[in-house]
């Protein structure tokens, strides 16, 4: 076994991170970026647009519904400069609605084609669930490596 070459871990080449505001999240984004930058991978964050934490009347507002996602962009868009002034070269932002676990793992992924997922562990109490109580479940049905930061 003196090829050292085989000791080497996994080698990325796109990293899907996602994020919401919760602390854990911000530390999966930290780690998103170290790593795309050691494996000059593509960084692709997402967030998802939960729409079961609507009322029916907000649910039915097209307005309502598009300044949500108009806010959310915004603030993947600041994500996305960290990444760019971090270093990192190719940084492409989604947003998926519905349930984060599920939309990640059956929509996000298909599209966006990561080698990699990364997210937070915890789940947050409050007005919304946030990723972490969904860590387990892309956990288990993730195609692809899943790497959960606490």
């Amino acid at each position: 076994m003196d090829n050292t070459e085989s000791m080497n871990p996994k080698k990325f080449t796109r990293i899907l991170v996602g994020v919401d505001d919760s602390p854990d999240a911000q530390l999966a984004f930290r780690y998103a970026m170290n790593r795309a930058k050691f494996d000059d991978a593509e960084l692709v964050i997402c967030s998802v647009l939960e729409s079961d934490n609507m009322n029916i009347y907000q649910a039915l507002s097209k307005d309502y519904v598009h300044g949500q996602r108009a806010d959310l962009q915004k603030h993947l868009q600041q994500y996305q400069k960290l990444a760019e002034r971090f270093g990192i070269n190719k940084v492409k932002i989604i947003i998926g609605e519905g349930d984060p676990g599920e939309t990640i793992v059956k929509k996000i992924i298909p599209e966006a084609k990561p080698d990699l997922l990364v997210v937070g562990s915890l789940s947050q109490s409050g007005v919304r669930k946030y990723f972490g109580s969904q860590a387990a479940y892309m956990a288990k049905y993730s195609p692809i490596s899943v790497m959960i930061v606490r």
